[in-house]
């Protein structure tokens, strides 16, 4: 029996799915996201006018995410299927590039140079994770809406209107982020978590960022590393590192047996939003929520004054 290879599954599941726009028209416009915060930042700037699908849901990893057959059926189907880029889906390159010949696939996060920060691990890569800061996510989604205006022209006004009100949400949540994180005395602005997701985070408050692993999850947490990052904690006096929601624990675990070890004590100081949302259906499910959630987690761990239920008064204490 000949061998059936991955390619071949997928293009014919392209053939079987492809079928003319025209037969497949909805009165609204159909978007297939790739992660939880692109699909929110979508159905914000859609409203009524778009029907927003995102493939991976909350506590996934993007990193290592490899679309099922649904998602392949679903992203034929759709008029526009909206990607993270910068190496983020990096398991879903060849499907993106197959469908993109027949669909109209958009990167969003492929902001201009200077406003990336190196991937340490790959020469002439950028660190993918712009989502940590609202600023930044503001030039997302202007090219969330420039895509779907490009799609749907007759309704490019609406979408900008949108974008407008939601800009204005996302730049008030980057002056709390700036307000609460000052609060953290300097010594103690240093975050320490299980992957490298925050450094955008750091750059634009001012904290020190170490992640046990790098950039991807698929980078290996080596003993030396964790070796590294006890003797950071116990040296610098570190009370507080932080778990994420998408990444096992295990290695920040590693880290405060291994500060116990030496006679400091660390607590976790909370779960973190990194590569994915909280729970549908949640404030911590939408975009503004995750990050309230972390900068309000953050600054009250490490020493700041934060306002109960963060900036809205929405967060779910102890979530």
């Amino acid at each position: 029996m000949a061998m059936v290879h991955r390619r071949d599954v997928i293009a014919g599941l392209l053939a079987a799915t492809m079928l003319p726009r025209s037969a497949l028209a909805a009165a609204r416009m159909s978007i297939v996201a790739t992660t939880g915060m692109i699909a929110d930042a979508a159905r914000v700037v859609g409203g009524d006018l778009a029907d927003v699908r995102a493939l991976m849901g909350p506590g996934v990893d993007p990193h290592a995410y490899r679309q099922t057959r649904s998602d392949i059926v679903a992203m034929t189907r759709a008029d526009l299927i909206l990607y993270h880029g910068l190496h983020l889906e990096a398991q879903m390159t060849d499907i993106l590039a197959d469908i993109g010949r027949r669909r109209t696939v958009t990167a969003v996060a492929d902001l201009p140079a200077e406003d990336l920060l190196a991937d340490q691990d790959y020469d002439g890569r950028f660190d993918p994770h712009v989502w940590m800061v609202p600023e930044l996510w503001v030039q997302v989604v202007d090219r969330i809406v420039t895509a779907m205006a490009q799609v749907q022209p007759d309704h490019a006004a609406a979408f900008e209107a949108n974008r407008d009100a939601y800009d204005q949400e996302l730049r008030d949540l980057g002056d709390y982020a700036r307000s609460v994180l000052t609060t953290v005395p300097e010594e103690s602005r240093i975050l320490i978590t299980a992957h490298d997701a925050f450094s955008y985070f750091g750059a634009a408050y001012g904290f020190d960022v170490e992640g046990i692993q790098g950039i991807s999850t698929e980078s290996e947490a080596g003993l030396n590393r964790i070796a590294e990052l006890v003797d950071l904690l116990v040296s610098r006096k570190v009370g507080a590192v932080f778990v994420e929601s998408s990444v096992s624990d295990r290695s920040i675990r590693a880290l405060i047996e291994g500060a116990a070890a030496q006679g400091h004590e660390v607590r976790v100081g909370g779960e973190l939003f990194s590569d994915a949302m909280g729970q549908d259906g949640t404030y911590e499910g939408t975009y503004l929520g995750m990050i309230d959630h972390n900068v309000t987690t953050i600054a009250g761990a490490l020493g700041g004054t934060v306002p109960s239920g963060g900036r809205l008064g929405k967060l779910v204490q102890g979530a």
